[in-house]
Parts: structure tokens; C-alpha cells; sequence
């Protein structure tokens, strides 16, 4: 029988690993430079606290089984168990708190095929205890710094805000409303079109439908729109951070009032990445402002804002695979450290010992015994090993280079 890994799960190799972390490892250093620290969570959670109140379908959670009777699940996404643990673990905490995490998350789609992957990688930062246009313009900002440390240039931003969207979808009748507001989040006019729907719903939801592209065309648009104030206001709001955006050059931008995600936490703004890629159109990372999802978790139901976003590593990965900063090939080796026999097992560990200790980025292996000089100096090739060290019984030390 040939063992594989489950339907949806798969391993990664060395190289994958290596490619992997180099990603990771630049997304750290600027949020490092902004001012986040890491935190880890659970793998698993209980349902209710990776449902957020209904605004994560169960339907998206691998579900575990527990002799508890207890209802478990694997997180499929980071938001819900960092703003679970910071409202617990971390109550009292002074505010804003800056995180960032890098992690595994498990997710099922509602057409899930056998072979679909389950298990996805992810990396991102949620600021938390602070709202408003400042918070909402570091987010955005901090996205436009990492892809800039990834050397992904062919990329740009889909904005939303879903407070708009929501109280734009108000209007409609209540029993049509979560059909109304699939059919826009899929861009589907047959559907609008054949609803029984008054003549200015319909044209309410069409008007919906076509709010995206140039910034100043579609703040025109929602404007002709019959909006009560506190839609101007949040309006204005979204024009204010847009005149923010605007003043750092080549800040690729698109308005998509229509935007509407798949997990229905947001309260404000909401966005998605966007990268040309060798396969098409990638969504490389998806993020928003949820303020009403830590009062889910807090003790006493206390409001506190968020904002944050998240990197899809896989779709990353896919936008910058031409790159070459991107490693092409596992580190190698630095030096190969082979004792001449028994009597010199000891001087051959020691000497190993001395090259770590010189630098914490030297690579050496200990020839482990079984081969003859040839063979030995064959997998120093294969494996591109610079140097090899041959320790003698007396301790004395012969340096030969493979490169040569």
C-alpha cells in the first residue's frame, strides 16, 4: 500500500519550505518595522468562537470529533482566534495592539471536490483597539510596503467598504435581501434581473452592481444615490482615506463598492489584493475593519475595533515564481567534516563544533561512515558542498575544495 497524505493535505519539500520562508521572513521584517509582534493561537478552537457569530459559515470548518461531545474545529481563518485571544488573554492590554502571525489554516469550500486543498498558509497582521482613518491608512500602507519587499510590482487593490454596502442593501425586501446580496457579490445581473423587484429596487441594485472602477467616477455614482446621513458620512469617510492614498505615488487602486466577502464579519472598509500570474488573475491577500467581532468574545460585550489583512502564501508564491530573489534550489552545505577513522571520531566532532560555533549561518555535515574517498567526495559534489574537512587520528586537520 502506498501511503499518501489525506484528500486536500499535502507536504512540503525542502525547496517548498525554503520558498516559503523566504516569503515569510520579508513579510516579517516589515512588520517588524511597523511595529507588530507575532502571536500564535490554536489550531483548534471551539465552533463557536471560529463561527464569529454566524458571520463564518459552518459549512467552511473541518469539524473534529471529541469524546467531550464538545464542538471542535480547525481554524479556518485567523481573525476570529486572535480577536478571541485578545479579549481573554490579553484584557487589559494597552491599546492599539499590533500583531501579526504566521500560520496554517484549514478550510472546506462549499463545493468542495475530492483533491481540493484544505489546508492553506497564511500571513498577516490585525490592528486592534483603534478605528478610524488613520488605522484604515496604516493597513493599506503596510500591504503596499510588503509587496514591495517581495519585489511584487504587477499588483493592485480592490476597495470596498461594507458599511456602504450593507446599508445600501437595507432597501431591499427582507426575504430577498441575501439573495440580492449573492447575486452582486457574484456580479450576476440575470439573477437581479428576475427578481420580483420594484423598477427602482431594480435600478438600485444595477446601480450597486456597477459601483466600482476610477475612485472619482464611483463616489459620483453612490452620490446620485438616495443617501440618508449617516451613509454621507460614511461616504465621506471613504473619500477621506482615499485623498490619504492618494498622496503616495503609484498606489494602485481600484473602488469596488460592491465588494462583498465570503466571511461577513467586516463593519468598514474591506479589500482584496489582486496579482497578474503565469496561471491569471491571483487574490493574493483579502483583509477589512471589523468592529463589532471582539464585543463576540469580550466578557462584558465591549465594543473594540479591528483592522486587518492577510497574505494567501500559495498565491503569493504563484505572483513572484519568476522572481530571482525567489531561491531556486535548497541551501546548501558548507563543509563536510570526515574523520579518517575511529580514532578520530571525537577531533572530527570537535572540529564540526568549532565551524558552527563561527557563524549561525555555516552549514556542516559529519560524513557518518560506509564510504570510500571517492564516494565521499562525490556526494560533496552532488549535494554542492564547498569544502570538505579530513581529520586525522592526530587531530590535524586537511582542507580540500570541492569547487576547484
Amino acid at each position: 500500500m502506498v501511503y499518501q497524505p489525506p484528500a486536500g493535505a499535502r507536504d512540503l519539500l525542502p525547496l517548498d519550505v525554503a520558498q516559503k520562508r523566504w516569503i515569510e521572513e520579508r513579510l516579517q521584517q516589515v512588520f517588524h518595522r511597523w511595529g507588530y509582534h507575532r502571536i500564535i493561537t490554536s489550531t483548534i478552537e471551539r465552533m463557536d468562537t471560529l463561527m464569529a457569530g454566524g458571520a463564518i459559515p459552518r459549512q467552511a470548518v473541518i469539524q473534529l470529533q471529541n469524546p467531550d461531545q464538545e464542538e471542535l474545529g480547525l481554524r479556518p481563518e485567523m481573525t476570529a482566534s486572535i480577536a478571541r485571544a485578545a479579549v481573554t488573554r490579553m484584557a487589559g492590554a494597552t491599546l492599539p495592539q499590533r500583531l501579526y502571525y504566521n500560520a496554517n489554516v484549514f478550510q472546506r469550500s462549499p463545493d468542495y471536490r475530492h483533491n481540493q486543498p484544505q489546508e492553506f498558509y497564511q500571513a498577516g497582521v490585525e490592528l486592534l483597539g483603534s478605528g478610524g482613518l488613520l488605522a484604515d491608512a496604516e493597513v493599506l500602507f503596510l500591504i503596499a510596503d510588503c509587496l514591495q519587499a517581495l519585489c511584487l510590482n504587477q499588483w493592485h487593490l480592490i476597495l470596498g467598504e461594507a458599511g456602504i454596502t450593507r446599508s445600501l442593501l437595507d432597501a431591499f425586501p427582507s426575504d430577498l435581501r441575501s439573495i440580492v446580496r449573492n447575486a452582486i457579490a457574484h456580479l450576476d445581473l440575470v439573477t437581479i434581473e428576475n427578481l420580483p423587484l420594484s423598477e427602482s429596487l431594480r435600478q438600485r441594485a444595477r446601480t450597486i452592481l456597477d459601483l466600482r472602477g476610477h475612485s472619482a467616477d464611483v463616489i459620483q455614482k453612490i452620490n446620485t444615490l438616495d443617501l440618508d446621513p449617516l451613509q454621507q458620512q460614511k461616504v465621506n469617510n471613504l473619500k477621506s482615506l482615499l485623498d490619504l492614498l492618494a498622496h503616495r505615488s503609484n498606489f494602485p487602486l481600484i473602488l469596488d463598492l460592491s465588494l462583498i466577502q465570503t466571511f461577513d464579519y467586516y463593519t468598514g472598509i474591506a479589500f482584496e489584493v489582486v496579482s497578474n500570474t503565469k496561471t491569471g488573475v491571483q487574490v493574493v491577500g483579502r483583509g477589512g475593519r471589523y468592529d463589532r467581532l471582539l464585543a463576540l468574545y469580550h466578557p462584558q460585550g465591549e465594543n473594540i475595533p479591528g483592522i486587518g489583512f492577510t497574505f494567501f502564501l500559495e498565491n503569493l508564491y504563484q505572483a513572484i515564481a519568476d522572481s530571482p530573489q525567489l531561491p531556486q534550489s535548497i541551501p546548501a552545505t558548507n563543509w563536510l567534516v570526515v574523520a579518517e577513522n575511529s580514532s578520530a571520531y571525537a577531533s572530527a566532532f570537535a572540529y564540526a563544533r568549532k565551524l558552527r560555533d563561527s557563524s549561525h549561518l555555516v552549514r556542516v555535515e559529519m560524513d557518518l561512515g560506509g564510504r570510500s574517498t571517492n564516494e565521499i567526495r562525490q556526494y560533496a559534489r552532488d549535494r554542492c558542498i564547498a569544502q570538505i574537512a579530513w581529520v586525522k587520528a592526530d587531530g590535524s586537520i586537511e582542507i580540500e575544495s570541492t569547487m576547484l
